[in-house]
């Protein structure tokens, strides 16, 4: 239940007039909202809640106070219609007339989004676009924040698992959803007390963090293999090993590289991920590539013919991008094919790998997380794939010698 009563402040302004305001009471919480009317003390009638005689254009204004009482019951039956438990904040938002598309979580969605794009961050946006779309499908495009219970997400798990989403799809989406939320109550939208994600533990969605990666012995027949009959190959291969050769390099930042880059025989770039600096040597494996690349993309600054102009918006970038990444990895699987190795090959691949084929020629998980980047060991050892038996028993043989 709420209540709604207009009355005159007790504390003068610097005028020495008394604000007229609305309080609004629920759960025993209240908030005052300013209606813009100052008096003397003896122009106001507490008893009614009404101008006296004595102020000026008195009958107009308790007409305005009237409706103004009004249209403040007509809010709280609206929420009532639409069964929502609705926040001090929320109220006063309706109350005053501002945007609403912050208090309703799809909205907030385009908002966040827009911002993302305007700021270049293409990919981070269509992962929200995924996740916003996923719960217009579930429960449509008025769902406020409020609404969003451990329960809530219980049924929205349900829901992603009968459309064929896997624990890692869900775990995925779960955490922008909170990601969003998150960004509501930093933003003041909703409050922290209504947070969902302290019961509703996306941690419990177990995923297979096991990431594919090539043996020592699947790298060099992914190197060796013979593409004489198959020049078409030849992007992806290089893609493929060039990433591999500067300690994983991700794609996007393969995209991104430009010859300026490049000073006295070493890579220095800002990886797009996770804005970390790295500074990679120019070995021989690396220079081979550059040269063969240097000249190839004269009309723009980048090292590989990849973004094809130097004036590409950010959403062009990220199309660009894209594309030439799902072609990219459509040849490597034919690449893999071509040398004979089981299991899906990708671009991330040539990262697991490196990490991987690190650690089997025995250096340590701080030293692989370093060249990698990451932010801590945890991080490394998702990359790294187990040692085959062979490997581990071959280890434990002669333990006693």
């Amino acid at each position: 239940m709420a209540s709604i009563k207009i009355l005159m402040r007790n504390k003068a302004n610097r005028e020495g007039l008394y604000p007229i305001v609305m309080r609004i009471v629920k759960d025993r919480k209240s908030k005052i909202i300013n209606l813009g009317f100052n008096c003397t003390d003896q122009d106001w009638d507490s008893s009614s809640g009404k101008f006296k005689r004595s102020y000026s254009n008195y009958n107009l204004r308790n007409r305005v106070l009237l409706k103004l009482h009004e249209k403040a019951l007509k809010i709280i039956d609206e929420f009532k219609v639409e069964e929502i438990d609705f926040t001090l904040e929320e109220f006063e938002a309706k109350f005053r007339g501002k945007k609403q598309s912050n208090l309703n979580v799809i909205d907030f969605f385009d908002e966040i989004m827009e911002e993302k794009e305007r700021a270049g961050r293409m990919g981070s946006a269509r992962a929200d676009k995924g996740t916003k779309n996923a719960l217009v499908r579930f429960k449509g495009t008025k769902i406020k924040f409020r609404e969003i219970t451990p329960a809530f997400l219980d049924k929205f798990e349900v829901h992603l698992r009968e459309r064929g989403n896997t624990n890692g799809g869900i775990s995925f989406k779960m955490r922008q959803l909170r990601a969003i939320y998150n960004m509501a109550i930093k933003r003041g939208i909703v409050k922290k007390e209504y947070y969902p994600f302290d019961d509703y533990k996306v941690a419990k969605l177990k995923v297979d963090s096991k990431k594919r990666a090539l043996s020592k012995e699947e790298l060099k027949k992914f190197r060796d293999v013979d593409l004489t009959l198959h020049p078409e190959l030849k992007e992806a291969y290089d893609y493929f090993m060039f990433s591999f050769y500067t300690r994983g390099m991700n794609f996007v930042d393969i995209m991104k590289l430009k010859w300026s880059d490049i000073v006295n025989g070493r890579i220095r770039y800002q990886r797009s991920k996770t804005k970390g600096e790295f500074n990679v040597e120019v070995d021989e494996n690396i220079g081979k590539i550059l040269k063969k690349y240097k000249g190839v993309n004269p009309q723009t600054e980048y090292v590989f013919p990849i973004l094809l102009h130097s004036d590409l918006t950010a959403k062009q970038k990220e199309d660009r991008r894209r594309k030439v990444h799902k072609r990219v990895n459509r040849k490597l699987k034919l690449i893999a094919g071509l040398a004979k190795i089981e299991g899906k090959v990708t671009t991330y691949v040539a990262r697991h790998s490196f990490a991987t084929i690190m650690k089997f020629n025995g250096k340590s998980i701080e030293v692989i997380s370093e060249l990698l980047g990451h932010s801590n060991v945890q991080i490394t050892m998702t990359y790294l794939k187990d040692f085959d038996n062979e490997v581990l028993d071959e280890a434990c043989r002669g333990i006693l010698d």
